[in-house]
């Protein structure tokens, strides 16, 4: 592993290249979140209703989830600059599209092509750090990629109303497309080629296994999560029907191909099998804050779009700090006593949001999810990079794409799961029996909390194995 880091990072100038790496994840993270608060204007803009308008997050989040188990695939098949130029090329490209875009279905092209190159960029992005960085020095490199990955949607809802409120919707792609260009400009001119290409065959019945499988699961999950749709729907149940069989089938695939699309034989490596579950579960209950809390303040409460951007904006802060901080840590002492500690926090100010009335005040949503926050921060970037060291570089792309597939199910899943409780315990249509549904879904989400909290405890050791699984 010395040898393979010495031929690949030694010569690489790393501050230049975590620079670049680091914008194209920005913009490409907080172009997801971007666009929510803008959604009415742009239907109002271009004459279509609001759910129609919808399309343009769930496509995005489609499209993004589609591309990613994929993207194993085109990282051995590509050059690491090849790849990423295509990514930032594809994003940009489609940022113009849809700042431009006279009609709805021009703008829908543009988000497609949006996502498509940031479903290439993140996996692209953390196999690189992998193989430019020695190990002990790892996790920070993810801390500061955990900053960008904290911070960017966060900002997203705050900036985008700021940006509504004073200027057209348009602006919102605007913002971000001077710093894609310039992140392709000085991606062509410092990014090298670090990672291995092994011209893995094209399985077009893998690719569409994958595409109906992830983005069935993708879609019925995201539409679940939807307070006016409800879990037990009929596209709801199809969708998720249709995934799951066809993930079987993609799966059973990969298990037989000499090389497959997506590798899941690396969850023979019991570390990295339960730092991503780990993640997961820590995800989802993250996820309920994100997602619960502004629906709850401007719902039920009265808040603003940009306010509950604003109340978000303190525990994104934080935990954006907090990373490289972690990332060091880590670096130190591992992924257990952090996991353990920052879980705890998570359980114990999740159940914090559980005895909310009416009367709870901008300032207390504020600073306990912050607090929430910081313990998150203590656990997602340790526990990705406790995962990942257990992969021999051969497998990083596998491991990578995988992790950020998961993430994406996840979140997915903890939204669906989440709302749903949120609609389905509420008492009735007053705010105190709306609330009593939020309160059932944080204990939901504490719960949550508390099964990552246990599974903490079994994180043995954070080094990579001496000898790699054999299969």
């Amino acid at each position: 592993m010395a040898k393979d880091y010495e031929q690949r990072g030694a010569n690489i100038k790393r501050g230049p290249l975590m620079a670049v790496l680091i914008s194209g994840a920005f913009v490409a993270i907080l172009n997801q979140t971007l666009l929510g608060t803008a959604l009415p204007a742009i239907a109002e803009s271009l004459e279509i209703n609001y759910a129609a308008a919808q399309w343009l997050q769930s496509i995005f989040m489609l499209v993004n989830g589609i591309m990613i188990p994929v993207t194993a695939f085109l990282i051995e098949r590509f050059t690491t600059r090849g790849l990423f130029l295509t990514a930032m090329g594809s994003f940009a490209i489609g940022t113009v599209l849809c700042a431009i875009a006279p009609t709805f279905s021009l703008l829908m092209g543009g988000r497609i092509l949006q996502a498509a190159g940031a479903g290439i960029m993140l996996p692209l992005m953390q196999t690189i750090m992998f193989l430019v960085y020695p190990i002990n020095k790892r996790g920070s490199a993810m801390g500061l990629f955990g900053l960008v990955i904290a911070f960017a949607p966060a900002i997203g809802p705050t900036l985008s109303g700021y940006l509504v409120e004073h200027f057209v919707w348009r602006s919102v792609f605007y913002v971000v497309l001077p710093i894609a260009i310039i992140d392709i400009i000085v991606a062509y001119f410092i990014l090298k080629n670090v990672t291995e290409r092994t011209f893995p065959k094209m399985d077009p019945r893998s690719i569409i296994l994958s595409t109906l499988g992830f983005g069935g699961l993708l879609y019925g999950f995201s539409i679940a999560g939807n307070p006016q749709t409800g879990f037990f729907s009929t596209n709801v149940m199809v969708s998720l029907v249709i995934g799951a069989i066809t993930l079987t089938w993609f799966i059973r695939r990969q298990l037989k191909l000499e090389t497959p699309i997506l590798e899941f034989r690396i969850f023979k490596y019991k570390i990295f099998t339960l730092t991503t579950a780990i993640g997961m579960v820590a995800f989802m209950s993250m996820i309920g804050g994100a997602v619960i809390l502004p629906i709850m303040m401007q719902d039920m409460l009265g808040f603003s779009p940009l306010q509950s951007g604003l109340m978000l904006l303190p525990g994104a802060a934080l935990m954006g700090l907090m990373n490289p901080i972690t990332g060091r840590l880590f670096d130190k002492f591992g992924a257990r006593y952090l996991s353990i500690i920052g879980l705890l926090l998570v359980v114990v100010t999740t159940f914090m949001f559980t005895n909310l009335t009416p009367n709870t005040s901008f300032t207390y949503l504020a600073v306990v999810n912050a607090a929430r926050m910081f313990g998150i921060a203590m656990v997602m970037m340790p526990v990705t990079t406790a995962g990942l060291n257990q992969l021999p570089n051969k497998l990083m792309p596998h491991g990578t794409a995988m992790n950020n597939t998961m993430r994406q199910m996840s979140g997915a899943v903890g939204t669906a799961l989440l709302v749903s409780v949120m609609t389905s315990q509420a008492l009735d249509g007053s705010v105190q029996g709306q609330l009593h549904g939020v309160n059932v879904s944080f204990i939901v989400a504490a719960i949550l909390a508390i099964v990552g909290w246990i599974m903490a405890f079994f994180i043995r050791n954070s080094r990579p194995t001496q000898e790699p699984v054999k299969y």
